[in-house]
């Protein structure tokens, strides 16, 4: 005869009872928890990608930027930042175009380098170089600017930053704000932080009141700032253009075997030589239409000039180049 075996059904305490119930209730919400950590960190990697860093020559670095207009597709970040690592530390050139931009830099640094970053050198005043100083700042390194240029931006820059934030929206710009540079300078004079011989260049009144390049000497790479551009209208806006001839002439002078200009790709020293040869060609065409008698509202569209008519911002700064010389060409005819 055979027996029926009854299974042995254990007794749960209530506490037992009360755990896994509680575990069922609340691992739904944990799941979604962690799926919306791990989404707002996917975010985080797509909004603030790291930034590309390309060697130039050995221990110097460029970052490139889009060039283009500042737009919110670029994030503003068209201008070309870079840092050259020596055997004491690194000397940073440039900043970025907000705090986001600076922080992207710092950790570009960090990703090629364990040296200490001993310098940051602003090289201008335009806006997509300048401000993502405060990230530099908030790590303790200071900042660098020729005292004419610290104080253009001074002047000017809380506009800038206006601009950017409705341009670019507040929240690429979190955290923006303009500094005041730690160390400000008059002339010239050579860099002996890293271990490496560097140069701060400074030519006078040019592309703008304090503008200045930096030269390696090492590898003959000089960061030219706002002096020279590759294959992009330059911006006639602060300059003095005689003193901007002049200082073209005189870069050509130093021992330059590749430039890391503003905008634009890295450049052979034929690029000095390019930069001087718009702004002679914009001068002679803007006197032959003043000796014509051109309207300063028929200017910009009489002004083209075929020979850089593919350079980047020829329908935007160019035409606004040739209504800023004009009027200082007409002043100064008014006033021999």
């Amino acid at each position: 005869m055979s027996r029926r075996i009854t299974p042995v059904r254990h007794r749960r305490s209530p506490e037992a009872v009360g755990g896994r119930a509680l575990a069922a209730l609340l691992l739904p919400w944990l799941l979604l928890l962690l799926a919306g950590l791990a989404g707002r960190a996917m975010a985080a990697d797509a909004v603030e990608p790291p930034a590309a860093v390309t060697r130039i020559a050995p221990g110097v670095y460029m970052l490139a930027g889009s060039g283009g207009e500042v737009e919110p597709a670029n994030r503003g970040r068209i201008g070309n930042a870079g840092f050259i690592v020596g055997p004491q530390g690194v000397v940073a050139i440039d900043s970025g175009t907000s705090y986001r931009h600076g922080q992207a830099l710092l950790a570009a640094i960090a990703r090629t380098t364990d040296q200490p970053i001993k310098l940051l050198l602003l090289t201008q005043t335009k806006q997509e170089f300048l401000f993502g100083a405060l990230a530099f700042q908030e790590r303790g390194i200071p900042v660098r600017m020729h005292r004419l240029a610290s104080r253009l931006m001074a002047a000017r820059c809380e506009t800038c930053l206006k601009n950017l934030k409705r341009t670019l929206g507040e929240e690429e710009m979190r955290g923006t704000a303009i500094v005041k540079p730690e160390q400000e300078f008059d002339e010239s004079h050579g860099l002996e932080l890293i271990g490496r011989p560097l140069q701060v260049i400074f030519l006078g009144h040019s592309s703008g009141p304090g503008d200045v390049a930096l030269l390696d000497a090492e590898s003959g790479v000089l960061f030219a700032g706002g002096l020279v551009e590759n294959r992009r209208i330059p911006d006639l806006l602060d300059s003095d253009v005689a003193g901007w001839q002049k200082a073209l002439v005189a870069l050509g002078r130093q021992p330059v075997r590749q430039i890391v200009p503003g905008h634009g790709p890295v450049a052979a020293p034929a690029a000095i030589a390019d930069n001087a040869r718009y702004l002679g060609a914009l001068q002679a065409r803007l006197l032959e239409l003043l000796g014509a008698g051109t309207a300063l509202s028929e200017v910009a569209d009489a002004a083209t000039l075929p020979a850089f008519g593919d350079w980047d911002q020829v329908e935007s700064t160019h035409r606004r180049n040739a209504t800023i010389l004009f009027v200082r060409l007409e002043r100064e005819q008014l006033f021999k």
